[in-house]
C-alpha cells in the first residue's frame, strides 16, 4: 500500500513500443512537476523506442521477454527481481503488450496502473488497444471518447477505475487524428494522476 505520507514515488514503467507516455513521466519527474523518479523501464521488445529513450535519459532499462526467459514462470520471476532491486513501489503500464505474470500481479496488487484510450468499460478487453480502439469509437459514431487509468487485474481492462477524462470526437475525425489527440491528453493525464497519488489525494 502506498501511504498518505508518500512524497517520492519510485515508478517502474513497462512499455513495448514508442514509450511516449513513459517519456512524459520521466520529463515530469526531471522538471519537478511530479514528485517521483522512474527507477526502471521494462520492455518485452528489445527494439522498442522505450528502451532507447530510457538509455538516453539514464534510466535503468531491461529487455525481459520470452526470448530472454522462455518459460513464463521464469520471466515472471525475473521481472519481480528487477522490480525489487529497483525499489519500485508502483508500476505504470504504458503501452505494454504482454500480460503480467501471477507473481508480479500478487506482489504489486493495487499498485499497478494501466492507461487505456477509451472510457472503460467501453472498448476494452483483449485485442482492444491503439488504433483498434479508435476505429471502434469512430465506427460506432461516438461523440465522446476519453482516457481511463485503472488498476490492473488478471483480465484485460477489468480493474478498478482510478480516473477518467473525456475527449470530444470531432466531425471528420480519422483514426490518426483521434489517436493523436487522445495520446496528447494521455501524456498529461498520466502525470496528473501520478502526482495525485504522490500527494495522497488518490490512495491506492
Amino acid at each position: 500500500m502506498i501511504s498518505e505520507s508518500t512524497k517520492n514515488l519510485h515508478i517502474a514503467i513497462f512499455a513495448s513500443h514508442k514509450g511516449t507516455n513513459m517519456q512524459a513521466i520521466i520529463d515530469a519527474c526531471r522538471r519537478g512537476d511530479l514528485n517521483g523518479e522512474v527507477c526502471a523501464v521494462i520492455s518485452n521488445n528489445s527494439d522498442s523506442q522505450a528502451l532507447e529513450k530510457a538509455r538516453i535519459a539514464g534510466v535503468p532499462e531491461y529487455h525481459l521477454s520470452n526470448k530472454t526467459h522462455p518459460e513464463d514462470d521464469e520471466l515472471d520471476e525475473a521481472i519481480c527481481t528487477v522490480l525489487a532491486e529497483s525499489g519500485a513501489d508502483i508500476i505504470a503500464l504504458a503501452g505494454y503488450m504482454k500480460k503480467l505474470g501471477p507473481k508480479v500481479l500478487k506482489q504489486y496488487k493495487g499498485r499497478i496502473l494501466n492507461i487505456h484510450p477509451s472510457l472503460l468499460p467501453k472498448y476494452g478487453g483483449k485485442g482492444m488497444y491503439g488504433a483498434y480502439v479508435h476505429r471502434a469509437v469512430i465506427d460506432a459514431g461516438e461523440n465522446i471518447t476519453g482516457v481511463t487509468i485503472h488498476l490492473v487485474e488478471e483480465e484485460y481492462d477489468t480493474g478498478k477505475i482510478i480516473r477518467q477524462c473525456e475527449i470530444e470526437v470531432l466531425e471528420g475525425d480519422t483514426i490518426d487524428s483521434l489517436s493523436k489527440r487522445v495520446l496528447e491528453r494521455e501524456n498529461a493525464f498520466y502525470v496528473e494522476t501520478l502526482k495525485l497519488i504522490s500527494e495522497g489525494v488518490i490512495k491506492l
